[in-house]
Order: structure tokens, then C-alpha cells, then sequence
């Protein structure tokens, strides 16, 4: 096995969740433009969302090594030409090295960092967006209305073991941190396995 070959990382959650992503985002997604996606990860998801909406410029990011080198592995063997090289870009950081970007998307990261994360999150969403662009968020919450579900509730005493800091996020506060920042809550969709999608409209 060769270098490159050790660098493909693989999550199996992506191919679970990745066309009910998709079928999201080709509603909230601008016609063009640059989409920032924060927290990359293996680089599995803006491979297959950068194939399907070639008509967008795609720039993964993760402040991770080994998920810089998973996601330029994966955009190589892909052969797309609509995705940018990986920043190295900590959310919680307060400047990050891109100034503008048409929409931003965060897949499955609030509930697996601290909340820095999630404050820099919307801060730096603030900074880079431009009026009326998208912020799209995926993961499991907690919310006011209804009892945490079995499977959320296991996760989380699971993520909360592993590091005290993480945890699934009660979504108002979450909205609460991007009207903060000049972020306005637009909508939340339910998804599988008891997740949601959650979109913000930068004012």
C-alpha cells in the first residue's frame, strides 16, 4: 500500500446521510459561488456534493493533518476540479484564512467540539458570508418541545464520556449564538436517524 493509499479515511455515516444532505442543499445553496465547508473530516462529503452540484466551487477545511491528506485524496481519485486544496481552518479560531465565501456548510460538528467551536462557528459565518448567505448545519440536537430520543440520548452520554466539553447542543442556544452574531434562524428539517438540518440566513 502506498503513502497516498494510507491516506483515504472513511466514515461509514456518510454514505448513510449523504443524499438526504444533498436533496437539502440543492434547495439552499446559492446557482454559484464558493462553499465553505467547515470540519471536512474524511473529505467524503464535499466529494460527493462537489459531483452532484458542479456548478459550485467547492473548499473543504479541517484543522486535522490526516483529514487535509484524507480530503485531498479523495478529491484527486474523484478527479474534480470543482474543489479547492483543504484549508487548515479551526472554527473556534478568531480569523480564519478566507475572507468571503457564497455559503458555508457544517456537517456533524457542534455535538463532537466544544462550544468555542460553535460561537466561533457563527462568528466567523458572520465575517465571511454576505447578506442573505446560507449557514448549513447537520446533526443531532436537543429541542424544547419534544423528549430526547433513545438513540440521541445514548450518544450523548457515549460523546460526554469520551470528552466532557462535547455533547448534543439544546438547538435554541445554538439559534441564540447566531442571532449573536447576526445569524437569523431560517428553518430546521427533520432528517434520518434523528437528525436535523438547521439553516441560518446572515443579516
Amino acid at each position: 500500500m502506498t503513502e497516498a493509499d494510507n491516506a483515504f479515511r472513511s466514515a461509514p455515516a456518510v454514505h448513510r446521510n449523504r443524499e438526504a444532505i444533498l436533496n437539502v442543499l440543492r434547495k439552499v445553496l446559492p446557482a454559484s459561488g464558493r462553499v465553505l465547508e467547515v470540519a471536512s473530516g474524511t473529505g467524503e462529503h464535499v466529494v460527493h456534493f462537489a459531483r452532484h452540484l458542479p456548478h459550485l466551487d467547492w473548499h473543504p477545511s479541517d484543522p486535522s493533518p490526516e483529514a487535509r491528506r484524507s480530503i485531498a485524496a479523495w478529491t484527486q481519485a474523484e478527479h474534480l476540479e470543482n474543489v479547492r486544496t483543504p484549508l487548515d481552518l479551526d472554527a473556534a479560531q478568531t480569523s480564519w484564512l478566507i475572507d468571503q465565501a457564497a455559503a458555508i456548510i457544517c456537517i456533524n460538528m457542534i455535538h463532537i467540539s466544544p462550544w468555542d467551536a460553535t460561537t466561533g462557528l457563527m462568528r466567523g459565518a458572520a465575517h465571511v458570508l454576505p447578506r442573505g448567505g446560507p449557514l448549513y448545519l447537520y446533526g443531532p440536537y436537543r429541542r424544547a418541545d419534544r423528549a430526547l430520543e433513545p438513540s440521541n440520548a445514548a450518544f450523548d452520554r457515549d460523546l460526554r464520556t469520551r470528552n466532557a466539553d462535547w455533547g448534543l447542543r439544546e438547538l435554541d442556544a445554538v439559534i441564540a449564538c447566531g442571532a449573536e452574531h447576526g445569524l437569523v434562524f431560517e428553518q430546521s428539517i427533520d432528517m434520518p436517524a434523528n437528525n436535523l438540518s438547521v439553516i441560518f440566513r446572515r443579516v
